[in-house]
């Protein structure tokens, strides 16, 4: 007897190659239907046998697309079957609330490699080759359903040959939205700074110009990067003169994992990263003695490959045949260029020639970058290959909310349902140009998910651009305010998929507190509602204010006042030999006074006076960088620590300052004193925790923060406090960093809502 049944698939469904399989497995299991594309996900009309049904549907939950995520199949039974005649594909019905995750940009899949490849193929080295498991998607598509005409491929008129494929049910392009080839697709040219077209083998060209140590700027799937040569010393110190980077650490692609291995040690794990579909930049520890040069990334013995991700990068190290870097096409501190003009007008100062395509990018990404911790994937920054797939909750957001995330490595999220939608990487709210790509990336997320906010969430620094925007939101009515590091515990639960208490520790450069200090080395026992703080950072004037984050040596000479009074200009270290003790009088009055020294008790903040202490870093040309170098010179061996003194709630760190003074007066190395001081805080954390959980009978520990992207550190306590029988939470699927925080604050307004509260 025929029966009929509906079922609906929701989740990460369209534009993966899912209507085809529906069809392949219908058709072979003589079901006969419909299948389409709809404003939640894939509706599937199926009418056969009973039996075959259900096989069809387990098939379906057990074995899906492989660039699929299915969160939901509904399934309507006892309808009126209708006599399909066969099992046909039909056009998408867009009607009704539009809900449906987007794929992710995939790197080019084996099959269409091949293709690149293949002499007889008529694809062959043709730049923007793609199919259903492969290219560009979330960076083109501009509405839902993911149709060719709500693309940025829409002008792109199909010839024959490609129409043809794009229709056939069983071909690997069937309704791959960005098909095309070279005679009906987007072409690639090579100008250079001038404008001038350079005629000929835009690829080839580009490669002798790569090769002779110019700088090239190559427009991608997310945005423009810069490249040159990464074994030139003298290309690689003419990007950094022109781009203003001075130290900051440049991004490398290379052709395979073999190149790599030269300049790398890679794990088994980081071999997965690497090769994974996102193809993020992954940090890698550098060999020493390679041959990239130090310029490439300053200070630090970690370097960020990546491998090919674009059918233009496989043709480029097809004949180049060395490592390129690859890093973002901006000037410092701002946005990545996207569109042509702007590349144009912002990288003509930087580049020699510039390598473009006509496929307009619809939303900026930049790269993702990850480490390997225990064998689990850590985000740096979500963003291109991974952004804008949903991170799933364990819990269910009752109402709409915008959370706006905070002032640096920005994100947002979008949230409803059991759905969180953070955002690709947007950057420092800074400037005018991050703003706008913030607001219009909300703008974006709220039309493709068609998610219409009743809930903005905020941080409570009140200077915030993020804040100011979320304030001064007209059409939505119920605003809260979050503290800073409570949302970073938040987001590591939710990342965790968590509830409940926990002990969380958070550690960063700083965030404004509810006292109004700036916080940044706390200790709470926190739930998503509410956290308290037990135990945290002394507070110290943050001398110059934000003048002392890019100067540590003003925070090393305000540690040093507070550990041996004034006398401290008497010890005989590098650093007093190089003090400025003008500028210090002047500091000193202005910390007497009270005048711009905000407190804090920011755990980053220590990091730098340490740095600054021990003469590594008197001041820093990018956020981070000071701490980034204490741990690169840390010799990563079990050692001594110090002691930090604990008085009720708060701690000093003035003994661990005093005994790595005397450390220095006695010529222990340097690199014996950082290692010193990260085994310091590392028994800090695990003798704090353990009070509180003795207190407080708790056995759950949640790490955030950006300190905790210090790897070293975070092996230390993760260590200590397992041994220590704790159940220990990191981050996963959502930086520890600030790019974490918009999760974290959608979480927490989520649950007050939950118990009446919008405080």
């Amino acid at each position: 007897m025929t029966k009929r049944a509906q079922i609906i698939v929701r989740g990460t469904v369209q534009g993966v190659g899912f209507r085809p399989f529906v069809y392949s497995h219908a058709s072979r299991r003589a079901l006969n239907g419909r299948v389409l594309n709809n404003a939640t996900g894939v509706l599937i009309d199926l009418e056969g046998d009973a039996s075959d049904i259900d096989h069809f549907i387990r098939e379906l939950e057990s074995n899906p697309p492989p660039l699929s995520t299915i969160e939901s199949i509904e399934r309507l039974e006892n309808l009126v079957p209708l006599g399909y005649p066969d099992f046909q594909i039909v056009e998408s019905d867009s009607a009704g609330r539009k809900f449906v995750p987007i794929s992710a940009d995939v790197a080019t899949c084996d099959d269409c490699l091949r293709e690149l490849f293949d002499t007889s193929n008529r694809r062959y080295r043709y730049p923007f080759i793609n199919c259903t498991n492969c290219g560009p998607r979330f960076t083109i598509i501009e509405r839902v359903p993911y149709d060719r005409e709500n693309t940025t491929m829409r002008s792109f008129e199909m010839c024959n040959a490609c129409r043809a494929e794009y229709e056939n049910p069983l071909d690997r392009r069937f309704h791959a939205e960005p098909t095309a080839c070279e005679v009906c697709g987007p072409r690639l040219c090579l100008f250079d700074c001038e404008g001038t077209e350079i005629l000929g083998d835009a690829v080839k060209m580009a490669v002798e110009l790569l090769a002779s140590g110019k700088i090239v700027a190559i427009k991608g799937i997310g945005g423009f990067h810069l490249a040159c040569d990464a074994l030139s010393k003298p290309a690689v110190a003419q990007l950094r003169s022109r781009k203003f980077r001075e130290d900051k650490p440049f991004a490398l692609m290379a052709q395979s994992v073999a190149a790599i291995q030269p300049y790398c040690r890679i794990s088994d794990h980081e071999v997965a990263l690497l090769e994974s579909p996102a193809r993020p930049i992954v940090l890698l520890e550098r060999k020493r003695g390679n041959a990239i040069p130090r310029s490439v990334a300053p200070g630090i013995n970690t370097l960020g490959f990546m491998l090919p991700y674009a059918p233009l990068h496989h043709l480029l190290f097809d004949s180049f045949h060395r490592p390129l870097v690859m890093t973002s096409g901006n000037i410092s501190d701002e946005p990545i260029c996207f569109r042509d003009a702007e590349a144009n007008e912002r990288l003509h100062s930087i580049t020699d020639y510039f390598l473009v395509h006509d496929r307009p990018i619809h939303v900026r990404t930049d790269d993702s970058v990850v480490r390997s911790f225990n064998g689990r994937e850590m985000l740096l920054r979500r963003s291109r290959g991974l952004a804008p797939a949903p991170i799933r909750t364990a819990f269910k957001f009752e109402r709409s909310i915008l959370a706006c995330g905070a002032e640096l490595k920005n994100t947002f999220c979008l949230a409803r349902k059991r759905s969180a939608f953070v955002s690709h990487h947007i950057g420092d709210l800074e400037n005018l140009e991050t703003l706008r790509s913030f607001t219009e990336g909300i703008e974006h997320y709220k039309h493709l998910f068609d998610i219409d906010p009743e809930v903005v969430a905020y941080d409570l620094h009140p200077e915030y651009l993020s804040t100011k925007f979320a304030l001064a939101l007209a059409d939505v009515s119920t605003k809260i305010p979050i503290q800073h590091h409570h949302a970073h515990v938040a987001s590591c639960m939710a990342d965790n998929e968590i509830d409940g208490e926990v002990i969380g520790v958070a550690f960063d450069g700083l965030g404004f507190g509810l006292d109004g200090k700036l916080w940044g080395g706390e200790f709470f026992v926190a739930d998503f509602r509410d956290a308290e703080r037990e135990v945290h950072l002394a507070n110290v004037p943050l001398a110059g204010g934000a003048r002392a984050i890019r100067e540590p040596w003003r925070l090393a000479a305000v540690y040093l006042q507070r550990t041996f009074g004034e006398s401290f200009l008497e010890l005989d270290l590098p650093f007093i030999r190089q003090l400025d003790r003008k500028r210090w009088s002047s500091l000193n009055s202005m910390i007497a006074a009270g005048v711009n020294c905000p407190g804090t008790s920011s755990m980053g903040r220590l990091f730098d006076a340490i740095s600054g202490l021990l003469t590594l870093r008197s001041s820093v040309n990018y956020e981070g960088q000071a701490a980034i170098e204490l741990e690169a010179v840390a010799e990563k061996v079990a050692n001594n620590f110090y002691e930090f003194r604990i008085d009720g709630d708060e701690i000093s760190a003035e003994p661990v300052v005093r005994r790595a003074v005397e450390d220095l007066l006695d010529d222990v190395p340097v690199s014996q004193i950082a290692a010193r001081f990260h085994l310091s805080v590392a028994h800090l954390i695990l003798n704090v925790v353990l009070r509180i959980s003795t207190e407080r009978h708790m056995n759950r520990v949640a790490l955030s923060g950006g300190v905790f992207q210090n790897m070293w550190l975070l092996e230390c306590v993760t260590q200590l406090l397992r041994e220590s029988d704790f159940e220990v939470f990191t981050h996963s699927r959502v930086p520890a960093n600030d790019g974490g925080i918009s999760l974290g604050q959608a979480a927490v307004a989520n649950a007050r809502l939950q118990c009446g509260r919008s405080d």
